[in-house]
């Protein structure tokens, strides 16, 4: 589905946004050094898209909503629990709590409103 497509690929393009930043600006702050930042920023970005089609390529034979529905079943709830087990206490230990909340949950408010509007 040609839609279907799109709108996965405009998700996954507004997702790599803030990843790139949350590589690249560590590494600035870290090494001062603008160009390996923003290229190590590229790299990561480029990662998923490149394994996303190599996975298709390879695997293609064997796609199917039931086996998709389980992947992303299971990535989501990887990413949950990533989310809650390190990064929300990582962000505490720099923080406030409460401010530490208020990003899960402007966090939370801006994946939700993006599905609705894709």
């Amino acid at each position: 589905d040609p839609q279907l497509g799109f709108s996965i690929a405009f998700a996954i393009a507004i997702h790599n946004i803030p990843e790139g930043i949350a590589v690249a600006v560590p590494l600035y702050a870290g090494t001062g050094d603008k160009k390996r930042s923003f290229l190590a920023a590229l790299r990561s970005g480029l990662a998923e898209p490149l394994g996303a089609l190599l996975g298709f390529v390879v695997f293609r034979a064997w796609i199917n909503d039931v086996l998709l529905g389980v992947i992303f079943a299971a990535i989501a709830g990887i990413m949950v629990f990533i989310s809650f087990d390190e990064l929300l206490p990582s962000a505490e230990k720099q923080g406030e709590h409460h401010i530490a909340i208020a990003g899960l949950m402007t966090g939370m408010a801006i994946m939700a409103i993006s599905l609705i509007v894709i």
